[in-house]
């Protein structure tokens, strides 16, 4: 259950911010989340965590306990600009892009074992031949 987006015109540095809310909450706690936060980036990160519960479903797996393992952000192409300066001179103006991976796992219940388990012995097959 992956899903990732490439070159989205902002800087990881205000992506991450988002992406540290949401590490380890569950799917439903995080388009929850992303509904009422008042960043820029909460929407393409809802679309793309939309985007890896259908890759999911598509798998056939279910989306009631799934929750967020994973949501990296990586330094993406650096557009370079120049923007006029004094006596003829330019300053570069670096337009930072990032690169967000996110990574659905599904929660498991720990099992406890019973006292009383049957232990299956393993039968060679020459006794069964015989």
């Amino acid at each position: 259950m992956k899903a990732f987006l490439k070159n989205y015109r902002q800087a990881p540095r205000k992506v991450r911010l988002v992406a540290s809310l949401l590490k380890g909450k569950s799917v439903v706690e995080a388009l929850a989340e992303l509904d009422f936060l008042a960043k820029r980036a909460g929407l393409p990160i809802k679309k793309l965590l939309i985007s890896a519960v259908s890759n999911a479903k598509s798998m056939g797996i279910q989306t009631d306990n799934l929750f967020i393992k994973e949501l990296r952000v990586d330094k993406g192409i650096t557009m370079k600009r120049m923007m006029p300066a004094a006596m003829g001179t330019g300053h570069r103006i670096n337009k930072r892009t990032s690169h967000l991976n996110l990574l659905l796992a599904e929660k498991v219940l720990a099992v406890k074992n019973s006292p009383k388990r049957t232990v299956l012995k393993r039968v060679s097959p020459r006794t069964v031949l015989k």
